[in-house]
């Protein structure tokens, strides 16, 4: 009741959490993930700034992520929301900044590397019929388009999961569901989260399924230089080739080709500079609107939680792709591979390949893959980045 002094409007913040107590739970998450980020340095980059759209997007009344109509303005995180996410362009902004720091010299080196960073890619398809599984049993509510943006989780590729989760969540409301919910903020907050829990969830499974003569095995540098040419050509041609086979790829990849081109290239240094600037504004205007698609009412439900371990199971399978793929490449090839480095197939950069680095020095300490394992990791960007295409161009198809 208004007493004129306008004490009412102060207690609406209080009576909102009064009328959905949930909202309390999602600071706690918030605050959950600012742990992880900030006194555990994991994936701090991206996040603290989903840490704190979380904790916007769940204030009392959500004028942030308000609709906006009958004189309010839209909210902050909604129209960030609107023009960086619903147009895809803060994931493709990502993948420029990061093309103008990614180095495919290991992967240009040893080409038969790329089929490793392809292979791990395995484990997305994998996920993702694990989750059309479960929708079609009714366990979970997951259609086709909720499988495709948790498979992608597989990937350990953060910008590419917003991306994919994104376009299927716009397929879903074209196709099934005008109403359809958004698993933007539970998919990324997952394939972040895995992604810095690589350093755990990698060895146990790379050493289930490798022997330790294998992980010691030894790999020769090659003595051949990587020509600038060819460093210059390469993102020209990918760019041409994925705009062939898989057009719907080409944003991730055309942006990430620039980037790496901008840098290859060696006579724009400044526009080297401008986007790792400019990645470093996007960071945080990405991780804003990923946290506001988390509202309590959208984020505390059942199939929450089967996305996180749903994802779980596509970064396993994924590393375990890789290994069998390398394991196989052994049998033809005339030069011993360490099967280890298929699991650097997930394009969790440059952390997969640490991983695998540090298992080869504590089997042997004169034993050095990082270079190698390198060259699927970075494999595994344009992989991962070419199977979302994939996927946004056969979903809406099976719909």
């Amino acid at each position: 009741m208004d007493d004129g002094t306008g004490l009412s409007e102060v207690w609406k913040g209080f009576t909102a959490i009064g009328d959905d107590p949930r909202i309390i739970a999602m600071w706690a998450i918030s605050a959950g993930l600012f742990y992880v980020g900030i006194a555990r340095k994991k994936e701090p980059l991206l996040l603290i700034p989903i840490s704190m759209g979380i904790l916007l997007a769940n204030m009392p009344l959500g004028v942030l992520i308000s609709e906006g109509g009958d004189g309010a303005p839209v909210g902050f995180l909604k129209l960030i929301q609107d023009t960086g996410l619903e147009t895809d362009l803060l994931p493709l902004l990502i993948f420029l900044g990061l093309g103008a720091a990614v180095d495919f010299e290991p992967m240009l080196s040893n080409p038969k590397t790329l089929l490793l960073g392809a292979g791990a890619q395995a484990g997305v398809f994998i996920a993702l019929l694990g989750a059309i599984l479960l929708g079609m049993l009714d366990v979970f509510d997951f259609d086709l388009t909720d499988a495709a943006a948790i498979g992608i989780i597989g990937g350990a590729d953060g910008p590419t999961t917003i991306f994919i989760g994104t376009r299927m969540h716009q397929i879903a409301q074209d196709f099934i569901n005008p109403a359809a919910v958004s698993i933007v903020g539970a998919t990324a907050v997952a394939a972040y989260s895995y992604m810095a829990l690589v350093p755990i969830i990698q060895p146990p499974v790379i050493r289930f399924f490798t022997t330790q003569k294998e992980r010691r095995i030894r790999m020769e540098y090659s003595t051949r230089p990587v020509s600038r040419r060819t460093k210059v050509m390469f993102p020209i041609l990918a760019t041409i080739v994925v705009g062939v086979v898989a057009f719907d790829a080409i944003g991730l990849v055309g942006m990430l080709m620039l980037g790496n081109l901008i840098k290859e290239s060696g006579v724009v240094p400044r526009l080297v500079s401008g986007a790792d600037n400019l990645m470093n504004i996007v960071i945080v205007l990405l991780g804003l609107a990923v946290g506001a698609t988390m509202p309590a009412s959208v984020f505390l439900q059942p199939e929450t939680l089967a996305v996180f371990f749903l994802g779980l199971f596509a970064f396993i399978t994924a590393t375990i792709a890789g290994i069998m793929l390398a394991k196989l490449m052994n049998v033809f090839s005339s030069t011993p591979v360490n099967p280890m480095i298929g699991a650097a197939g997930v394009s969790a950069v440059p952390m997969a390949a640490r991983v695998v680095q540090d298992m080869g020095r504590q089997e042997d300490p004169q034993n050095f893959l990082l270079m190698h394992a390198m060259g699927p990791n970075v494999a595994g960007v344009i992989g991962t980045a070419t199977v979302a295409g994939v996927l946004v161009a056969i979903v809406p198809t099976l719909l």
